[in-house]
């Protein structure tokens, strides 16, 4: 287990970390980090204070962006920790004794138990970078188009930590032994998946049309 949040170090504290021999942070954490910073960047290019068209209706759409995509930024960063301390109890389930019948079904419940724990957090990142994405289309319709380049890298950094965190719901999925569980997880992240991809696309579009 570790002691220290790799949210409160320094950027190459958290880059020698994510380089270690040690399995966390992985994937997951890297996943919620480049949403993290998708949201941010987003946050920043809404609040800047020159807009497309300078006008009360550009300001109230960026404002709007800006209350949502705050609460998300601050989650995100979140999950960057709460990733590893999942991971973590998955391994300490899988070392758990397994020589008698009832140390084998203690230990199976275990793991059953982390996985599901390992499962909900980059499902939370899928659904957490959608809800930035759908931002996006606003953010890149009424900000200054100057800062054009910065949305499309937010956007970009948004649909990677999504796909990222899809990856890890579905190799930890494959381990559940819940069909009920793993069809209702595997149905939400596929409607995740879509909206995230329409929300992207459409900002994208807007990008495009200057």
């Amino acid at each position: 287990m570790h002691a220290m949040s790799l949210i409160d170090g320094s950027v190459r504290d958290l880059l020698t970390a994510f380089s270690s021999s040690d399995p966390t942070p992985g994937g997951g954490s890297a996943a919620a980090l480049a949403s993290a910073v998708g949201a941010a960047l987003l946050t920043m290019v809404a609040g800047l204070p020159k807009t497309r068209s300078g006008s009360d209706a550009d300001r109230q759409a960026l404002a709007a962006a800006i209350g949502s995509l705050t609460e998300t930024r601050q989650q995100l960063t979140a999950a960057i920790d709460a990733d590893r301390v999942a991971y973590d109890r998955v391994v300490a389930a899988y070392k758990l004794a397994r020589g008698t019948d009832e140390e084998k079904s203690v230990r199976k419940t275990a793991i059953q138990r982390a996985l599901r724990g390992a499962i909900d957090v980059p499902l939370q990142v899928m659904r957490l970078s959608a809800r930035a994405l759908e931002a996006a289309p606003a953010v890149a319709a009424h900000a200054h188009p100057g800062a054009s380049s910065d949305v499309g890298v937010a956007v970009a950094l948004l649909r990677c930590g999504l796909r990222g965190a899809r990856l890890n719901v579905d190799i930890n999925l494959a381990s559940v032994h819940d069909a009920t569980y793993t069809s209702a997880v595997g149905a939400e992240v596929d409607r995740l998946t879509g909206a995230a991809t329409t929300a992207a696309e459409a900002a994208e579009a807007a990008l495009a049309a200057g």
